[in-house]
């Protein structure tokens, strides 16, 4: 289909001499313009009031009202219509007054050229044709402002309502990885306990180790990823006992035979070899393959030495010999803590690091002196909602509950049943409210 033709230009000419307006549609019919007329001023306003014109050309001498006054008319009523005045030369003075009230664009002398007087109108025709275009992309722009604002606020609100998901589920994300990580640890805690049920030696060993061992790495600033690996290291770090004989488990290694030594000392690649095929635990296992080793070459399963030896692995071994010293596990005879503290400090530069002694010497003066907030409590007098203030563990030394659980009914329920299905004393200490009396 052919696009639609632009309407002719429309020109209203005022003269109240019909000679000169037939003169004037002669000579601009030709150019294609729509040609309207009208012999007076009142005609014209009359004829504008229903006639969509581009331009006026009035004379000036009119009676009743001549074209400055009508000029001044069509300003006020149709400021966008183009206005060119005919005047002769003995009306310049009214002439200067018509431009100044009726903001006429041109004027021009009688008796006029008709060149000039074409080149004028086709001026103030391509002056009103310019005016349109100009409005029409004044209101397109305005337009498209308006469409490009009313999309930027509803970006902006979509951007806002998004984010605001985001954050959501961001937080959900976090909580979710918090609980993971809460189970991940706790369940490596059960399963350190069932460890030590089969060795029958002192019950929370592993925690203890694994708990001086995160002190001693936070006191040499090793950074919470490899505090959190030492700590399950220090939890896990006899898992590879799991395959020895209990005859074996029960017997300190200075009444160890010869064959008896070989295999114990296989237990730490028994232990990584165990751990490895859980990504999340493949640091962990290096440091339980190297906790027995010493920095002067006699350690074992590989005789590293000196920077060989992962400092993480030092860390364990330093807790895990404290603590071995003091259950028996190195010999026939149970050192104290202060008996166990100068073994460690004889071991600076051979066993261990120096730096790793100095750490342990302060991490053990870390351990927390006041008196946790809180009572205990008999399992049949804990009630939902409260909250563990410390490990429960079972009479044999497992772990029943982390510190921090908070009972709900079914845990209250399950934990009254055990208590008195089994016959055992539990130790349930559980915070007090804040405020509350001690």
């Amino acid at each position: 289909m052919d696009a639609k033709v632009a309407d002719p230009p429309v020109v209203l000419f005022v003269d109240d001499e019909v000679s000169i307006l037939s003169a004037l549609r002669r000579l601009f019919r030709p150019q294609g313009y729509r040609v309207l007329l009208a012999e007076s001023a009142k005609a014209g306003l009359a004829m504008l009031e229903t006639e969509p014109v581009d331009l006026v050309v009035s004379d000036m001498r009119m009676p009743e009202m001549d074209g400055a006054a009508l000029l001044e008319q069509v300003h006020q009523r149709w400021p966008t219509v183009g206005r060119i005045l005919l005047t002769g030369y003995a009306d310049i003075g009214s002439t200067v007054a018509a431009i100044n009230r009726g903001q006429i664009h041109r004027y021009i002398a009688k008796p006029w050229d008709d060149r000039e007087l074409l080149m004028c109108v086709q001026d103030g025709l391509e002056r009103r044709r310019l005016e349109k275009e100009n409005r029409a992309l004044q209101l397109l722009t305005q337009r498209q402002n308006d469409e490009l604002q009313a999309l930027n606020t509803d970006l902006a609100a979509r951007v806002k309502a998004r984010t605001s998901e985001l954050e959501q589920v961001n937080a959900m994300l976090e909580t979710s990885f918090a609980q993971l990580q809460e189970n991940f640890l706790l369940s490596i805690n059960v399963f350190s306990g069932l460890i030590e049920l089969r060795g029958g030696g002192m019950a929370g060993y592993s925690r203890e180790v694994a708990d001086l061992a995160r002190r001693t790495a936070r006191r040499l600033n090793l950074g919470a990823a490899a505090e959190e690996d030492i700590y399950i290291t220090g939890l896990l770090h006899e898992v590879g006992k799991i395959g020895l004989p209990d005859t074996m488990l029960r017997k300190p290694l200075s009444a160890m035979s010869s064959d008896e030594l070989a295999l114990y000392r296989r237990y730490p690649l028994n232990g990584e070899a165990a751990l490895l095929p859980l990504g999340r635990l493949q640091r962990v296992a290096r440091l339980v393959r190297s906790h027995h080793e010493r920095i002067d070459g006699k350690g074992y399963p590989d005789a590293l030495s000196g920077e060989e030896v992962p400092l993480g692995a030092q860390v364990v071994s330093v807790a895990c010999d404290y603590y071995a010293a003091q259950s028996g596990r190195l010999s026939l005879k149970r050192h104290s803590a202060a008996e166990a503290h100068s073994l460690i400090l004889g071991g600076a530069g051979t066993r261990y690091e120096k730096a790793v002694v100095e750490a342990f010497e302060l991490a053990l003066k870390d351990e927390p002196s006041e008196k946790p907030r809180d009572r205990e409590l008999q399992p049949h007098e804990v009630m939902p909602g409260m909250v563990l203030s410390r490990d429960l563990l079972s009479p044999q030394g497992t772990l029943l509950l982390a510190a921090g659980f908070v009972f709900d009914t079914r845990v209250v329920r399950q934990l009254r049943e055990f208590a008195g299905r089994e016959g055992a004393k539990l130790h349930v200490f559980v915070k007090l409210p804040e405020g509350g009396a001690t």
